[in-house]
């Protein structure tokens, strides 16, 4: 590139739109050439290149021209590889939130948590959810975006605004589908994390799912003792106990020898999560291998127990 910079068709020609296309990124979002010699048309310095590359990338996967315009004039890069990267003028390096593997969605998911942006991280996840469901959800945008921003914290201890505020649409958003669940019987699932287990999202998402199904459930929710577990289970005599763990430090065995000893003892105990060693499970015990897993369990033994006697 020469120190002139570069016409309005060699930069259309490489990035592969059309010089009208340029114009209006120009007009209406402020995407033009910065170099301006009196006389002569104005050129594309890099600065101005590197822009156009991100607008036309991001367009490119589905986000809205205003937006990837914003994303484009703050200064950001996306990578070929599925990598956003938010430059900061403190360090002079960046935040980025990689996920290769997922789609524009995700990406574009990842590009609002990066710049805490609460609006659009909720409407992306409830248009998800209304177009696609729950556990596509969750399985195609959630988790790949949930896990990226959980390895780049374990890599930098950083983004930690970023997994709160994440973390905050996700419930509410599930929150929501629960809410407008209408099961038809009483309670039969009992939905709880391990003692000390923190991680709560995979068995909201759990929730959220069989509320959509129709299928009522009682949350217990985080950090559940082992003593606490085993009055809700006497007391309520589910059909079905779902433990969550999200690590090996929560997944003691022995809560779930506990649970298969009570004389209420549920028909089905799932211990689902990443947690959880199938060499260390109980006999009897079920491992989900995802989410689609458990809430077809779930669904198969609430289904089972509401069939009146002889059918």
């Amino acid at each position: 590139m020469t120190g002139e910079g570069l016409s309005a068709g060699t930069v259309a020609r490489r990035l592969g739109v059309a010089v009208t296309t340029l114009r209006t990124w120009h007009q209406r979002y402020g995407l033009g050439p910065s170099q301006h010699v009196p006389g002569h048309h104005r050129r594309y310095m890099p600065s101005d290149l590197a822009r156009l590359e991100v607008m036309r990338q991001l367009t490119a996967e589905g986000v809205a021209p205003a937006e990837a315009a914003r994303w484009a004039k703050q200064g950001p890069t996306a990578d070929a590889g599925g990598e956003v990267r938010l430059r900061t003028a403190r360090d002079g390096g960046g935040q980025r939130i990689p996920v290769v593997r997922a789609g524009p969605a995700a990406r574009g998911l990842a590009r609002a948590a990066v710049r805490l942006d609460s609006v659009t991280i909720s409407e992306t996840i409830e248009q998800a959810l209304e177009r696609n469901g729950v556990v596509a959800t969750w399985d195609g945008l959630l988790r790949p975006v949930l896990a990226a921003i959980g390895e780049r914290h374990a890599a930098t201890a950083g983004l930690i605004e970023v997994e709160h505020l994440m973390s905050r649409c996700v419930s509410e958003a599930f929150a929501a589908v629960a809410r407008a669940g209408k099961a038809t019987s009483p309670p039969r699932i009992l939905l709880s994390c391990a003692d000390e287990e923190q991680h709560t999202l995979p068995l909201e998402a759990l929730a959220a799912a069989l509320a959509e199904a129709g299928v009522a459930y009682r949350m217990l929710g985080a950090r559940v003792p082992m003593a606490a577990l085993v009055e809700a289970v006497n007391r309520t005599g589910p059909v079905a106990a779902v433990i969550w763990s999200h690590t090996t430090a929560t997944a003691a065995p022995g809560q779930l020898s506990t649970l298969l000893a009570l004389p209420r003892r549920p028909l089905l105990v799932l211990a689902a999560g990443p947690g959880w060693r199938v060499d260390t499970l109980p006999s009897g015990v079920v491992r989900p291998a995802n989410l689609a897993e458990a809430v077809s369990l779930a669904l198969a033994v609430s289904d089972s127990w509401d069939q009146p006697s002889g059918e």
